[in-house]
């Protein structure tokens, strides 16, 4: 990739990043569920709100997935519940759920292990908020919930797991399932703006479609 193509593809992500990662929002809550994912600053972050008094209650769950079964041989859930010891956090207030493969098992699993949670703030790597905040009504329309991220910029703060030509896989694909799977019932619909869909157009076009639904050709 020369760097014309380079600067580009850049330019591209960046609207993709600034579209998926909107929407973040906290407050205080009976529970904190942290989503499991590559990014261990997902965990650290969920550590800072439990001891600025967030909740009382922090659940981590994920069993592994795409990426992370390639870099663990334990369960996202016990990578970051390790941490958060790691972290001083008592262990009466951190859980584990490792079930969960994917954002829809991360919401129904965690509240079906806390029935009595009613304000939940989910956590999960930034360039996931928007979709799982179109999952969880779906998943389960009976709580009150925000979703938060770490604080980090698209390219500088990308994860050393992933790189930045891997995150850009990944968005791709998170773009393509805020696309379908509202047809499917797993999420909320919503609209796409044509910057963003020409964005995810033009990353497809340059072979950045490894987590698409669907291969889709150009």
């Amino acid at each position: 990739m020369n760097d014309i193509n380079e600067t580009s593809v850049l330019q591209k992500a960046k609207i993709l990043w600034d579209f998926l990662c909107a929407g973040k929002s906290r407050t205080q809550c009976d529970l904190i569920v942290a989503c499991g994912s590559y990014d261990l600053r997902v965990c650290d972050y969920a550590c800072s709100l439990i001891k600025e008094g967030y909740a009382e209650k922090l659940v981590f769950s994920g069993n592994t997935r795409n990426w992370t079964k390639y870099l663990w041989n334990k369960t996202e859930a016990e990578i970051f519940y390790n941490r958060a010891l790691e972290h001083k956090l008592p262990s009466k207030k951190i859980f584990r759920e490792e079930r969960a493969t994917n954002l829809a098992e991360n919401i129904l699993f965690s509240t079906q292990q806390f029935p009595d949670a009613k304000n939940i703030l989910f956590l999960t790597k930034a360039n996931t908020v928007r979709r799982l905040g179109l999952s969880i009504p779906i998943q389960n329309p009976n709580i009150s919930y925000n979703v938060d991220a770490p604080e980090y910029e698209f390219p500088w703060g990308v994860s050393n797991a992933v790189g930045i030509f891997g995150l850009i896989d990944e968005m791709v694909g998170d773009l393509h399932r805020i696309i379908e799977y509202p047809k499917l019932g797993y999420q909320l619909e919503c609209i796409v703006p044509n910057e963003v869909l020409d964005a995810w157009e033009y990353l497809i076009s340059k072979k950045f479609d490894r987590h698409l639904l669907i291969e889709k050709k150009y």
